[in-house]
């Protein structure tokens, strides 16, 4: 990639990081209704999911080329439908205790909300086929993008994380209201991805 690019794939990797999607709303959510420490078992899932997607995205565009248009439809179907399913179980726990909520933050809960973020593929694939494969196409060198990108995305989720847990207090008063919040806005993530 040419240095006069990086400037302008920086910023897309900071805008499509930090900008709210299922991972970054899920970290929110997992601090202030379970805290820091709960909500960082489940963000150790986050990175490993974030980084075998990210793995996965390098292959993916390596075999397929230019051909990865007609796929990403497909794939934000899928992904709209699985957000609607964390929104519906953010509803259905609205202001339930900590302790009867089935959706306790765990590692592995991380890892499908990452393993199924259509945000997170389309990121990879987009920031891989747009910055990288035009300069340089060899799979090594899209390993190494990939291995930068699969820092970005949860280091974005632990600033949502930690926000959440700095507003964990304030919002232990509300959490019903915060919960359809944030199912609510996971809703608008999942038009975002299917609508024009």
């Amino acid at each position: 990639m040419p240095a006069e690019l990086l400037p302008s794939f920086l910023f897309y990797c900071f805008v499509s990081s930090i900008t709210p999607g299922p991972a970054n709303l899920c970290s929110l959510s997992a601090a202030v209704r379970y805290g820091r420490r709960p909500a960082l078992v489940q963000w150790r899932g986050m990175f490993t999911g974030f980084f075998l997607v990210s793995m996965a995205a390098a292959v993916f565009v390596y075999l397929l080329g230019t051909a990865l248009g007609e796929y990403a439809k497909a794939l934000s179907w899928a992904g709209a439908a699985y957000i609607l399913y964390l929104a519906l179980q953010m509803l259905r726990s609205a202001g339930a205790e900590a302790e009867q909520d089935p959706a306790r933050p765990c590692f592995r809960t991380g890892l499908l909300i990452q393993l199924t973020n259509v945000k997170v593929m389309i990121y990879c694939v987009t920031a891989l086929g747009s910055y990288v494969l035009p300069y340089a196409a060899s799979l090594p060198a899209l390993g190494a993008a990939s291995l930068f990108l699969s820092c970005t995305g949860p280091a974005a989720n632990l600033v949502w994380l930690f926000t959440g847990a700095a507003l964990q207090r304030f919002f232990a008063d509300h959490r019903a209201a915060v919960d359809r919040g944030m199912a609510a806005a996971l809703a608008l993530c999942a038009a975002g991805l299917v609508l024009p």
